[in-house]
């Protein structure tokens, strides 16, 4: 068992919830366990001062104590930030560890199932077998995972998504909370699903589209 010492980037809602699935994690006694020692924000001073409860710096105090990490988690659910901060931090930092954190309460295939660098999987997901969650990825509380569904690089699920058999969700896409996308459909790169639509069709990239069935999001 290692004992990794880990930063969460961000300090919003989603990064405490973070927190609380390492924890989680280290009462589970599984092969890594991890010291949380704070959040690290980009900008320390859009954050206000009541608001800084756990906050150790931004970017620089990552520079000024490397020895006092080795880990790094992204506590952020917006897709585009889930790719672009772990680029530049493997720019500015050798040697990243981000370490994929799975709830224990999640179950699926792990022998048939793929889990990238700083995925966050969290309490009870279920998935099935031959799964491909993308580096980056977020699926949050409660979400099904139908059987050879990839979820693409930095994709964010929602809370208690649907994704059925077959399904590929690509690079960058948020799909609501609640929302379905039906089997062996594609959600292109970049796209927005609305919450609680049902998708039907093929999603084209960077498209948003909301309802049931699922369409085009018209321009006011």
């Amino acid at each position: 068992m290692t004992t990794r010492k880990i930063v969460i980037i961000g300090a919003g809602g989603f990064a405490r919830e973070t927190e609380w699935l390492l924890r989680e994690i280290n009462r589970a006694h599984s092969c890594d366990t991890y010291e949380f020692q704070g959040y690290v924000v980009s900008d320390l001073e859009k954050v206000p001062a009541g608001e800084r409860a756990g906050i150790l710096g931004d970017f620089d105090w990552l520079d000024k104590n490397r020895d006092q990490w080795d880990s790094l988690a992204i506590g952020i659910g917006t897709p585009a930030l889930r790719v672009s901060i772990p680029q530049e931090l493997d720019r500015r930092f050798s040697g990243i560890h981000w370490p994929s954190l799975v709830h224990p309460s999640a179950r699926m295939d792990a022998e048939s199932t793929h889990i990238g660098r700083g995925t966050l999987i969290c309490s009870n997901v279920i998935g099935t077998v031959n799964l491909r969650f993308e580096e980056f990825s977020l699926v949050n509380l409660a979400c099904t995972i139908g059987h050879e569904a990839v979820i693409g690089k930095g994709a964010v699920l929602n809370p208690s998504v649907n994704i059925s058999g077959g399904v590929k969700v690509g690079n960058e896409v948020l799909i609501g909370t609640g929302a379905q996308v039906l089997q062996y459909l594609t959600v292109g790169d970049g796209a927005q699903v609305g919450a609680g639509s049902v998708v039907t069709k093929d999603v084209a990239a960077g498209v948003t589209v909301v309802g049931v069935p699922a369409k085009p999001l018209r321009a006011p």
